[in-house]
């Protein structure tokens, strides 16, 4: 099967309302999308493969600190970070992923490095930060991870819980990037990396380096990325559930993505979220229910298409 490459990225749906967000941000953060695009296009304009390209996006995701994974990730109740991130590839359904770490400047590259060099799937702590440095990953200094705009947004966070406020801001509770690709050799996979939730116990973790849940991608059907609350992409497994539909109902990639989206995640539970997904065709969907989902699309032969709204 060879035919055209498909790359989709998100920057999360934790997105400003629109009612804050100025021009010149709004401009930052499309020149962002396009960057980020512009990296992975590159990999699978060259002939590259899906996981080559989807790793690369992610890296220029986690590089960029508009958004919450690597150096923009969010700081926990604690004032640490502690980041997430898996990687998984359709062919044969290899997957890498960690869970709790700071140090590695690209979480991504080290859920890799778990895929490749490991015979696990699922690392944390101490024994993941291990794997990386035998692999000489690039590690940083936790300064290096410290963005005012996400120390503030931490503040604001534990004085509201000091008071028993709550807001329903999404750019507060869950903020991840990701990307899933084809390649022209029809090989899908799918990345994901986040620093979670601002104000979150240390130790959480969610949906993002759970396989199946927030990550996911299978040559036969689709490469998922998930965004949104962890918690209830975990209990509703709602990449694999994707999957799932198109598999054993045959559904095409839009209608199970639609209905997961739209329906389960808001019919049953209420709340908010989105994803990014590319089938074995090389079509591609990008639903959410939030306000907005930083977002976009490069195809072979097409323009870049990016979108916040």
């Amino acid at each position: 099967m060879t035919t055209g490459y498909t790359l989709a990225i998100h920057g999360g749906a934790g997105v400003l309302p629109k009612a804050r967000m100025t021009p010149e941000l709004e401009r930052d953060y499309h020149a962002a999308l396009e960057r980020v695009l512009e990296t992975g296009e590159v990999v699978l304009r060259s002939g590259g493969t899906a996981l080559d390209a989807v790793t690369a996006a992610v890296c220029a995701l986690e590089d960029e600190p508009l958004f919450n994974a690597g150096r923009g990730a969010v700081f926990t109740s604690a004032g640490t970070h502690e980041m997430d991130a898996a990687v998984m590839e359709g062919t044969t359904r290899r997957a890498g992923a960690v869970a709790g770490i700071c140090g590695p400047r690209n979480p991504i590259r080290l859920a890799r490095t778990v895929m490749e060099t490991t015979d696990h799937v699922l690392m944390i702590g101490d024994g993941a930060l291990e794997v990386g440095r035998a692999a000489g990953l690039d590690y940083e200094h936790p300064d290096y991870f410290y963005t005012q705009d996400r120390w503030n947004a931490l503040q604001a966070t534990l004085d509201m819980k000091a008071r028993g406020v709550s807001d329903d801001d999404p750019a507060r509770r869950h903020g991840t990037v990701g990307a899933v690709a084809r390649d022209r050799e029809g090989r899908l996979a799918a990345a994901t990396s986040t620093g979670g939730m601002t104000a979150k116990m240390p130790g959480r973790v969610g949906d993002s380096p759970v396989i199946g849940a927030g990550t996911f991608a299978d040559d036969a059907t689709c490469a998922v990325s998930a965004t949104g609350h962890g918690e209830i992409f975990l209990r509703w497994v709602a990449a694999h559930e994707i999957d799932a539909r198109m598999r054993h109902r045959g559904e095409s990639l839009e209608d199970a993505a639609r209905h997961v989206v739209m329906e389960d995640l808001v019919r049953e539970v209420g709340d908010t979220g989105g994803l990014v997904a590319v089938g074995r065709d090389g079509s591609v969907t990008l639903p959410f229910n939030s306000e907005g989902m930083y977002r976009g699309i490069a195809a072979e032969g097409q323009d870049l298409k990016v979108a916040i709204y």
